[in-house]
């Protein structure tokens, strides 16, 4: 754990499964892509790609221009969708947000992974599910509403997801409220020259900007994209993402319950028309699937339209933590690698009791 490397990622497409992003460790391997056929067909109920098998490795600028590529394939027949998605990967304010806001939440919070990777995965994965939504036969509000067509769903959902963490770079509180100002001008810029009538303009990104600010269920979205980008947001639980918090000094429940899972797949259900399959090495993996994943399904219109799944591989589990003790306010945990590492206790009566004490303007002894 502590040599700073980072496991391969890797995502393939079939016809049946739109999105796959696994984790294996090991050493740094270059992996081809295997181009796939596109579809020819040009409506919402498109098969989309089949047969790209891409691995994320080690070097950022490879993981993103793989996720670049599988974008651009899923966006080849929404000419505005695509030309939206070109502006904003190239535009120099979207990169300085990235960059801002993985500065700030993974080295000053120790948080994951929330800036360029980031959004590309989850732009990637949104994508995938606007894809099988479509197919199944579920209109998305902008369709609803008759605002617009499928190619302004696509648009709305890459936008409002690959903008949808930049307010992290003001602070982790209120990010979403702080990504909503961020965002605007960037979406004036691109959207202008694709939405001559402000009219229609304005509606559209009124579905993007909600996409922002509820990402994070603060408040739950109401529309279908808004719930889309939510679902994408907490697909991106594998340990590719969870490791360089932990390599930082980041050890806690969520770092370590990052590292247990290996595997996450978007495929057509069979009861719904999205299936989410979460695959785990060690069973301490569930954290990830109930408190980021299941609630962006649970408390989004996505509700009716996911199947979530998550077990463990059939090898078993992979030890993680070898042992656990509590001294004094904190644990104690000796790592499979040899390292040790101290973690205050997150007492949440504790932390109760100060916002109280804050909130009525109060002192709160500490024991």
């Amino acid at each position: 754990m502590s040599d700073g490397t980072r496991p391969n990622q890797k995502l393939s497409r079939r016809a049946d499964q739109k999105f796959k992003l696994s984790v294996q460790a090991g050493a740094v391997q270059d992996v081809a892509g295997v181009p796939a056929e596109p579809s020819l067909t040009t409506g919402p109920a498109s098969s989309g790609p089949a047969g790209r098998v891409v691995e994320f490795t080690t070097p950022r600028s490879k993981l993103i221009a793989e996720a670049d590529a599988a974008i651009r394939a899923d966006l080849e027949h929404y000419p505005r969708a695509l030309a939206a998605y070109a502006a904003l990967a190239s535009d120099p304010e979207a990169l300085a947000h990235w960059d801002m806001a993985n500065y700030i939440t993974m080295r000053k919070l120790g948080y994951n992974d929330h800036g360029r990777v980031h959004s590309f995965i989850t732009g990637a994965a949104s994508l995938a599910i606007t894809e099988l939504l479509l197919e199944g036969g579920v209109r998305p509000d902008i369709m609803d509403l008759g605002v617009g067509d499928a190619d302004d769903v696509y648009l709305t959902v890459i936008l409002g997801t690959m903008l949808h963490d930049i307010g992290n770079q003001i602070h982790r509180v209120s990010h979403e409220q702080h990504g909503v100002m961020l965002a605007l001008p960037i979406l004036e810029r691109i959207m202008g020259p694709l939405y001559p009538d402000p009219f229609k303009r304005a509606k559209v990104r009124s579905f993007i900007l909600g996409s922002i600010n509820c990402h994070d269920l603060n408040p739950p979205p109401l529309t279908l994209e808004g719930g889309i980008t939510a679902v994408a947001d907490g697909t991106d639980i594998t340990k590719g993402r969870g490791r360089k918090a932990f390599s930082l000094g980041s050890v806690d429940i969520h770092s370590i319950s990052a590292l247990a899972v290996d595997e996450v797949v978007i495929e057509r259900g069979q009861r719904a028309p999205v299936l989410i399959s979460v695959t785990m090495n060690n069973s301490g993996g569930i954290f990830q699937v109930e408190e980021i994943l299941a609630p962006k399904v649970i408390r989004t219109p996505m509700r009716p339209y996911v199947e979530l799944r998550a077990a463990t591989r059939p090898e078993g589990e992979e030890q993680i933590l070898s042992r656990v003790r509590l001294d004094g306010d904190h644990f104690v945990m000796d790592l499979e690698s040899g390292q040790q590492v101290a973690v205050e206790v997150d007492d949440s009566q504790k932390r109760a009791q100060e916002a109280l004490a804050s909130a009525l303007d109060t002192g709160v002894e500490r024991r």
